[in-house]
């Protein structure tokens, strides 16, 4: 059995859509119908015309395609496709932030459970965090859970920004060091740096770009040689746009054992048995749309 064959035979079948992130397996990217990072996923899915998406991403990704499309059947490939950083913000975090600021906005990474969602006043995603709170009428934010991206935001926008939990991170990205950056100097010295704001303040100040994965695509024209510090598998997106350029991996460990645990066979299933559906509980998905669309209606 061709599982690819297998899974265009039942997108067709069953009007279903692949969205996929920038951080899954080649294959996976190969067979998606829309690649994209967070924000880029979260604007396609309010437009998707299909009765099934299959989401290729972790599983916060999939509750906003459930939240957005609540009439659709949204499934999540395998339940091991998780994230780490998104399960370290609890409510008990917001709840406690807002009685030491209640005047304070809650900004929340989209990078979070649908849960903490519906106690936002607005998600964001790396792409366009600084620009939403930079428009915001406050001058303290309440930010989770990436400190990280935090401390990008609080450098770019100049506001008082209070991360919590104490210590969210990312742990693709945090294995970036200076150490990887002084290494990849001397290794690529014709090449630029290209940095998420996931990564530590030590990696970012050094960096010649800062942006997300959505970032990365647009911008990578600007030069022929970059060394990417992200999640490894970006670097096979990039080299499919731009074939002509080069592209280093920062660190051949970097990669996100919950984006990878989807397989193709994984893909084929969902679509055969069409599990796992991805349910958000209605209150909760009410009042985390509102966060979610605040967003998009702020990126446009």
């Amino acid at each position: 059995m061709n599982l690819v064959d297998e899974i265009i035979r039942l997108k067709e079948e069953k009007n279903a859509i692949i969205l996929a992130h920038n951080y899954q397996l080649p294959e996976i990217q190969d067979i998606a119908d829309f690649l994209g990072d967070s924000l880029e996923l979260a604007r396609k899915a309010v437009n998707v015309d299909a009765d099934i998406i299959v989401f290729a991403g972790v599983d916060f990704m999939a509750e906003t395609s459930k939240i957005l499309n609540p009439e659709k059947k949204v499934l999540l490939p395998t339940k091991r496709a998780t994230c780490a950083m998104a399960n370290m913000l609890k409510v008990d975090h917001i709840l406690e932030a807002k009685k030491k600021y209640p005047d304070a906005p809650v900004v929340l990474y989209v990078n979070t459970t649908a849960e903490s969602k519906a106690y936002a006043d607005v998600t964001v995603t790396s792409a366009n965090a600084d620009k939403i709170v930079a428009k915001l009428d406050a001058d303290t934010i309440i930010f989770g859970p990436d400190n990280n991206l935090a401390y990008y935001v609080a450098k770019r926008t100049g506001k008082r920004i209070i991360p919590i939990p104490e210590g969210g991170y990312c742990y693709v990205h945090k294995r970036f060091t200076p150490e990887d950056v002084e290494r990849t100097k001397k290794l690529y010295p014709n090449a630029k740096l290209m940095v998420h704001p996931e990564c530590i303040p030590e990696v970012q100040e050094k960096a010649d770009l800062i942006v997300s994965t959505g970032g990365m695509v647009r911008n990578a024209c600007q030069h022929g040689e970059w060394v990417v510090f992200t999640e490894k598998e970006m670097c096979y997106r990039l080299k499919k746009i731009y074939p002509d350029k080069k592209f280093y991996p920062a660190n051949e460990d970097a990669f996100c054992i919950g984006m990878k645990s989807i397989t193709l066979k994984h893909i084929y299933e969902a679509l055969r048995d069409e599990k796992y559906e991805i349910e958000v509980p209605k209150e909760i998905a009410e009042k985390a749309k509102k966060a979610i669309e605040r967003m998009l209606e702020m990126s446009k």
